[in-house]
């Protein structure tokens, strides 16, 4: 390993999840069962992936952890909140995903994992009904939900007491838990911390999303935060400038699992290859705790706005007018409950060819929500626990790879980057440079 500027991985790192469904159980349990190497992590690239460095007679391909410092995976302490009280043991029996006998052999540290009362506001997610949530402080509002700055004090003493218990060393907060409705970007609410301050202390609650309480604890703690679900939450202004004031990373949003994992890798077949597009349209059914609160539209509308980014950054009709000018792109969610995680995707694709004579393409992906945003959990936590080390803060674009929506900074008209490919580059790029060797690959 080169000498860099990163700061060793030393001590306990705790990872507090928002949620304690089926996403983060399964995270959790295959953690757990493949530190006792009863699994494989697999699906994880900094388990598996391996990078180029140097050239010539000094290329060498070598994976994350022996070019840069990441934690271990012996070294995690896992945390949550959840508007239910079952500990992790009792939800990943719940949730169904993965098998007893894959989930026994780690039940007592599972058992163990009890989440925290999570700062929820139903208006958010209607078909919610836990009561493992916080209460207002105020005796005159017993019962009544916290105020936001209510919910960001009491959020922030949550981690204070999470680290000073599990002896941590340092902390990543992850939101694995279910899209709230969509909260349109407000200029004067979100433009400015100062302004997203006083919307807090005001309770703004129709501004204000529970989860940028969280977020807003986490920056404030001293904790990088990453937006696993398409929510208005990092993504502006407001928590950009908060990211640089405590200097500490942040990464979002919404996991790149299934549908758009595909649309961003094949995609660019079509551009590559110079063929048009008339029209894509993606549909799916799933029948998890995401399935149903997304059977409510104003939560759909929050998933529907991150799908449909995926393809307008990769097929441009600004630059090919006679492929991509008029093509038709819809997206569709359908809550379907015996089908539980085991989601099935499908797509269909009207393209055209030489002369615009039509063809289709058609994909169908059965796959499992949880299975593939496990992994996804993983990454994210260590690549943001490593640019925390780093110095690196703000958005990490880095991790777009893992992003379904992207974060970029539209406030001067930046673009999103969601070409799979080159977002492997922009991930190779930064391990890289973080491991103290050349960032050396173009992003075409």
């Amino acid at each position: 390993m080169k000498q860099t500027n990163v700061q060793p991985a030393n001590g306990k790192l705790g990872i507090l999840i928002v949620g304690n469904g089926a996403v983060a159980t399964t995270f959790m349990t295959g953690a757990l069962m493949a530190r006792k190497g009863l699994t494989k992590p697999i699906g994880a690239m900094t388990q598996y992936d391996k990078v180029r460095v140097g050239r010539g007679a000094e290329k060498q391909y070598l994976h994350y952890a022996d070019i840069v410092p990441i934690a271990s995976l012996d070294d995690i302490v896992f945390g949550c909140w959840d508007v239910y009280p079952q500990n992790a043991y009792q939800s990943a029996v719940y949730a169904e995903v993965l098998k007893r006998a894959d989930i026994e052999p780690v039940r007592e540290e599972l058992e163990q994992i009890v989440p925290l009362k999570a700062a929820f506001d139903k208006n958010y997610a209607k078909r919610l009904d836990g009561d493992n949530v916080k209460k207002s402080s105020d005796p005159s509002k017993s019962g009544d939900i916290p105020t936001r700055w209510e919910m960001v004090e009491q959020l922030r003493e949550d981690i204070r007491q999470f680290k000073a218990e599990k002896q941590c060393d340092r902390i990543v907060v992850l939101w694995a838990a279910s899209t709230e409705i969509y909260v349109p970007i407000d200029e004067q609410v979100h433009y400015t911390l100062d302004a997203l301050e006083a919307a807090m202390k005001a309770d703004d609650r129709e501004h204000i999303a529970p989860s940028m309480c969280y977020a807003y604890a986490a920056l404030v703690e001293g904790c990088p935060f990453v937006m696993g679900a398409p929510n208005t939450t990092v993504d502006i202004p407001a928590m950009w400038q908060l990211a640089e004031k405590t200097q500490m990373p942040i990464a979002g949003k919404d996991f790149k699992t299934g549908q758009t994992l595909v649309k961003s890798g094949f995609a660019p077949i079509i551009g590559t290859r110079c063929l048009g597009l008339e029209g894509w349209f993606s549909t799916n059914i799933l029948g998890n705790r995401d399935g149903l609160v997304l059977d409510v539209p104003e939560n759909f509308r929050t998933k529907e706005v991150s799908k449909l980014s995926t393809l307008e950054t990769i097929l441009k009709a600004d630059e090919q007018p006679d492929l991509y000018s008029d093509y038709y792109h819809k997206v569709r969610i359908n809550y379907y409950p015996p089908r539980n995680d085991n989601k099935e995707s499908w797509d269909n694709i009207d393209i055209c060819g030489w002369m615009g004579y039509p063809m289709q393409i058609k994909i169908n992906f059965l796959c499992r929500d949880s299975i593939l945003a496990a992994p996804v959990c993983l990454d994210l936590c260590l690549l943001i626990d490593l640019a925390a080390r780093a110095g690196r803060c703000g958005t990490q674009r880095f991790l777009s790879f893992f992003l379904k929506s992207p974060m970029h900074d539209y406030t001067v008209g930046e673009e999103a980057v969601n070409h799979l490919y080159r977002q492997h580059t922009m991930l190779k790029n930064a391990i890289r440079e973080m491991g103290g060797y050349e960032a050396d690959e173009e992003i075409d």
